[in-house]
């Protein structure tokens, strides 16, 4: 019997986009940044990082890859459903896909977005845009976001198999006492603070992090033997140097682990869903430099991307989602010690720092 994926009648993939070519770059950094009040000259700065990549970056070729991925794996699966894609900041954007959603007639869509953690970036402004684009559409789709899925086994395990695998190829000498780096999105402290459910204590956005790093250690330890020594670091911080934003920066952990006599470690980027900007830019290419010139050996674990398991937990998401929807009793699959996220947000959850706005899928 095929999965029953009613009451939905389509699937749309949200993620973050991405410049395509040199003269994309720094209006998809005016994109991001809109409303902050960041000067031109600073985004030409930033813009350089993509210009390392010859102007491109990864994320909407890896979209292609992920949707072609989805659309395969729900039609091996007995799904007969159409998978659309927009992005927050650049082509295809959100609003014209619901403009095509509309035109073919769809009526209410599943939406999985490409950020596994709970944050105002990261979950809420996802639901803002959403919000945005059912105003500019009229007759838009209803739209219901899937969880979040930090610790669906789908999203752990290949990441657990990527650090054994980057483990190994360490040298012999040096692997047994690597230490486990895990690296994610910087962002500012009160936002981290208020991240989660107001009557849940906020920092949902490390504790989240936490939980899932615990995890992939406990797991890495059952295959070696050994529980090595790890820490949750940051990457890609921005914005005014006024504003306190998460540390340590990965940079400088490598540095202090260096002065500490630490001789190698594996670098997860496990904030990340795929190899984008923040992982090629600051990872590959600026944190292995830092390690080289500490004397660090360091290498770096691959992202979920599209692992079949991965892709075949955008599915189970779904099909648990609509089986919410029909008023069904629900098994949700998680790793670890923290409960299933919930399908809709609470009131006040994961705030705008600047002021509240509508957002869909939510309480409020």
């Amino acid at each position: 019997m095929n999965p029953d994926v009613s009451p939905y009648d389509a699937l749309l993939l949200l993620s973050f986009g991405g410049p395509e070519k040199p003269a994309d770059v720094v209006p998809f950094l005016e994109n991001v940044t809109r409303g902050r009040g960041i000067p031109r000259e600073r985004l030409e700065e930033v813009g350089e990082h993509y210009f390392l990549f010859g102007g491109r970056s990864p994320i909407n070729d890896q979209n292609r890859d992920l949707l072609a991925a989805i659309r395969e794996d729900l039609a091996g699966s007995g799904i007969d459903l159409p998978v659309y894609w927009g992005n927050r900041n650049w082509d295809p954007y959100l609003a014209d896909t619901l403009t095509q959603m509309r035109d073919d007639g769809i009526q209410r869509a599943a939406v999985i977005t490409t950020s596994a953690y709970s944050s105002y970036s990261s979950c809420r402004q996802y639901r803002e845009n959403l919000a945005d684009a059912v105003a500019a559409v009229e007759g838009a789709p209803r739209l219901e976001r899937l969880r979040q899925y930090y610790n669906h086994p789908g999203f752990v395990e290949p990441v657990v198999d990527a650090t054994l695998a980057a483990m190994a190829d360490l040298p012999d000498a040096v692997r047994e006492g690597a230490e486990l780096v895990f690296v994610t999105h910087s962002i500012p402290t009160a936002m981290a603070e208020s991240s989660g459910p107001p009557l849940e204590g906020g920092n949902a956005y490390v504790r989240q992090h936490l939980a899932v790093a615990e995890e992939i250690t406990g797991r890495v330890r059952q295959e070696t033997g050994r529980r090595h020594k790890h820490e949750l670091v940051y990457c890609s911080r921005s914005g005014s140097p006024r504003i306190p934003w998460l540390e340590p920066d990965v940079n400088d952990h490598l540095a202090a682990l260096a002065k500490r006599g630490v001789a190698a470690v594996v670098m997860i980027p496990v904030g990340f869903v795929s190899d984008h900007m923040e992982v090629i830019y600051d990872l590959d290419t600026e944190a292995m430099a830092t390690a080289e010139k500490v004397g660090i050996e360091a290498v770096r674990a691959a992202t979920p991307g599209i692992d079949p398991r991965f892709v075949a937990m955008v599915r189970d998401l779904l099909v648990e989602r609509a089986a919410v929807e029909r008023g069904e009793e629900v098994a949700r699959s998680t790793v670890g010690d923290q409960r299933p996220w919930r399908e809709i947000c609470a009131a006040g959850c994961c705030p705008n720092p600047r002021g509240p706005r509508p957002a869909l899928c939510g309480s409020d």
